[in-house]
């Protein structure tokens, strides 16, 4: 969910100014029942303001300021941790990827360190962001913004024209990047051919090596649902929305970008005996071949022998029948975690999304872990050690990390169950029409997906089926308890 926070406008109507004020008060109960923080200490402001006049820590770094960096972000985003460049290079491709190099800008065991250890993660809501670190760093010194000189770790990757690893170093570098591009903007380009992506410009390489990415990581066997956003809007008439929202392929081949990262940064320190690890049981034979049994169930081709991933890939949303497939198929991919080791490899490093070792390193500025996972490849690829302060943190990382990931999950999914019930409070009796997504005690229950206002809740009835379209009646639209319920019509 991405908001920038705005008055109410004087015109708005009745029903818009109701709901704007049941939002803004469930967000802030939502806030206080989660312990979300709220403003910086003034210890952690300080010595953010310090850092942000008095530069980085002293390092050796490489000069990279003459590579034309680019990034691709959602609009309005400030905290800019990544900044890609590609370039052909022996019948393949190098893939430059910087990112922020956040130790660099504050002391260990710090004000901001230790803030950042009770934060986890950058927080979303429809009215705004809570941040990992500072704006002072996270939006302005630390961040990749264009024109701006910013210590990084750089990742260069060598591929072969198959889009395969034969070449990964990873360095402290300084970089300046020179252009700053939207999603739309950058897919906007792609479509036409022209400037960045114009010949062997770096978002024309960008396709060529994300598109060999995802055919390689269909033929690893990886995982990915291609399940439209649910978004929160607030229009310029105060009006809020919900939207679905797909994601653009040039979304997608930018992750690419990172996934190919992370598992480089994986491979590197199970190579070394530490780090610190993003992992995710293989999916089990058994849940696979119910998922088949399921969707042949429901008319969706799947033809014997084919991975589930490669399955999944091709489906859409829009439809019924495989809208449902997709819903089960997130039954698929549970079980996240984090491994954190030092001498002795995790019995299981794989996540099975992925289907193979992976780690996160590409959000520092968002992401706690990416910082000590960022500095233990760059101390392994320099050949010393890590650092005292890095190698301490390690275990208590995944524990920190599992409890903000909670955190993140149920704010982003109460925003969501607030705004629902927001938008259909006083229309009980209403009857709607949807999709039934899934179903339970034998077709008493389900879940239905509402296309206007693209709402998810749960729906009762008389032998309900997944993947069929229903009518349903509004039985009840809680804001205070973020409920929302309906009974087939």
């Amino acid at each position: 969910m991405r908001l920038v926070p705005r008055p109410l406008p004087p015109a708005a109507g009745d029903r818009d100014r109701d709901v704007d004020v049941a939002v803004r008060r469930g967000l802030a109960a939502l806030r206080a029942e989660l312990d979300v923080p709220a403003a910086f200490p003034s210890a952690v402001l300080q010595e953010a303001r310090l850092r942000a006049t008095t530069g980085p820590q002293a390092a050796e770094r490489v000069d990279a300021r003459d590579l034309p960096f680019l990034t691709i972000d959602p609009p309005g985003s400030m905290d800019l941790d990544q900044a890609l460049h590609v370039e052909r290079r022996g019948g393949g491709y190098l893939v430059r990827y910087a990112i922020a190099d956040v130790a660099a800008w504050l002391e260990p065991r710090g004000p901001i360190d230790d803030e950042a250890r009770g934060r986890v993660t950058t927080l979303y809501a429809p009215d705004g962001r809570t941040p990992l670190h500072p704006p002072e760093l996270s939006e302005g010194a630390a961040s990749l913004l264009p024109g701006q000189e910013a210590p990084v770790a750089l990742w260069e990757i060598e591929l072969d024209g198959e889009g395969a690893p034969r070449g990964v170093v990873v360095r402290r570098a300084t970089v300046r990047s020179s252009a700053r591009l939207t999603y739309d903007e950058a897919q906007q380009a792609i479509d036409a051919g022209a400037g960045l992506a114009a010949d062997d410009g770096p978002l024309a390489l960008l396709r060529e090596v994300g598109e060999l990415r995802q055919a390689a990581e269909r033929a690893r066997g990886g995982i990915t649902l291609p399940m439209p956003e649910q978004e929160v809007e607030l229009d310029e008439h105060g009006t809020w929305r919900l939207v679905s929202r797909r994601t653009l392929p040039v979304e997608e081949w930018n992750a690419q970008i990172s996934l190919l990262t992370g598992m480089c940064a994986a491979e590197l320190m199970l190579d070394a005996g530490i780090g610190v690890l993003r992992t995710l049981p293989s999916s089990r034979p058994e849940d696979v071949a119910r998922l088949r049994r399921t969707a042949l169930a429901l008319g969706v081709a799947w033809p014997q022998g084919a991975p589930a991933g490669e399955v999944l890939a091709g489906l859409d949303a829009a439809d019924p029948r495989q809208a449902a497939v997709l819903t089960d198929a997130t039954t698929l991919l549970r079980g996240a975690a984090y491994a954190a080791f030092d001498g002795e490899r995790p019995a299981e490093p794989g996540h099975g999304a992925i289907a193979a070792p992976y780690a996160h390193v590409t959000a520092p500025l968002r992401r706690l872990v990416d910082r000590f996972a960022t500095q233990v490849c760059l101390a392994v690829a320099a050949g010393t050690e890590p650092d005292a302060w890095v190698r301490e943190a390690l275990p208590v990382l995944p524990d920190l990390m599992s409890a903000g990931d909670r955190r993140a999950s149920a704010y982003e999914r109460g925003c969501l169950d607030l705004v629902e019930a927001a938008l259909l409070a006083g229309r009980e009796g209403e009857v709607f029409e949807g999709m039934v997504v899934d179903v339970s005690g034998g077709g008493a229950k389900g879940v239905l997906q509402l296309a206007d206002p693209v709402v998810h809740a749960r729906v009762s009835g008389a032998g309900l089926e997944a993947g069929t379209r229903v009518r349903v009646r509004l039985v009840e639209a809680d804001v205070e308890k973020r409920s929302v319920t309906f009974e087939e019509a």
